[in-house]
């Protein structure tokens, strides 16, 4: 297979959201809101376990209420914000103005960090002529989160679930990203850690591959070891 372009996924691909402790203490900080230990590690079991971080551990329960948000939570910036901030609602925190600052705080590049071999892949398939696109079910704008890493340059093109308002695995946007970096699906890889929202990109014709969704320190290699930048120097050299 000759290797012209290829679809990543954003959170738990290429990024990874700060861990839900970190998270919470980077907002009360900033608001100099001060908590008891013992309550500290309460919030934090409690916004784990509701789900509330987006990026982070999924929700154990999603409340009747949020049902229906919570299913097209991708599909537009107010359905996302409004998902995510009524799971930490389930979580009583000392101030109400908590549950905005959370969302944004997430929203920050100083929230996410690039798995360790991102850079290097990405800007192997630049060296060699591959296009790269990033499809990503998100309810904000990421771009900020890769120019501050300084990945942007290695970017062609972006398809933001929310500025489609449609969210994988609905096969039109993989669709919208092969068309924006003139790929025919035949030629694409999509790279993602979600079987069944990037496994969508199967029914196109797109190759699919999968990583782990596990915190950076624990997958230091997960994109290098999919050979993309090795299968696309042989395509390029066999002209296949």
């Amino acid at each position: 297979m000759q290797i012209k372009g290829v679809l990543f996924d954003f959170s738990g691909t290429l990024f990874r959201i700060e861990p839900v402790g970190s998270w919470l203490r980077a907002v009360l900080d900033s608001r100099g809101t001060v908590v008891e230990e013992d309550d500290f590690e309460r919030y934090v079991r409690q916004l784990t376990f509701a789900g509330a971080l987006p990026g982070g551990p999924n929700p154990q329960r999603i409340p009747p209420r949020l049902a229906s948000v919570w299913a097209a939570r991708d599909r537009t910036a107010e359905q996302h914000r409004e998902a995510y901030t009524g799971l930490a609602r389930e979580v009583s925190l000392p101030d109400p103005e908590l549950y905005d600052a959370l969302y944004e705080r997430h929203r920050s590049p100083e929230a996410w960090q690039p798995y360790p071999d991102a850079a290097e892949v990405l800007r192997g398939l630049r060296d060699h002529g591959i296009a790269v696109g990033v499809v990503s079910n998100i309810g904000w704008d990421l771009r900020p989160v890769f120019r501050a890493h300084g990945l942007d340059e290695l970017v062609d093109a972006y398809v933001l679930s929310y500025e489609h308002g449609i969210q994988k695995p609905d096969p039109r946007l993989f669709e919208a990203a092969c068309t924006l970096l003139g790929l025919d699906p035949s030629d694409a890889v999509m790279v993602g850690d979600d079987r069944r929202a990037d496994g969508g990109a199967a029914t196109l014709g797109c190759e699919v591959r999968f990583v782990d969704h596990l915190p950076v320190t624990e997958r230091t290699d997960g994109l290098r070891a999919l050979d993309l930048v090795a299968l696309a120097r042989r395509g390029t050299r066999d002209g296949s």
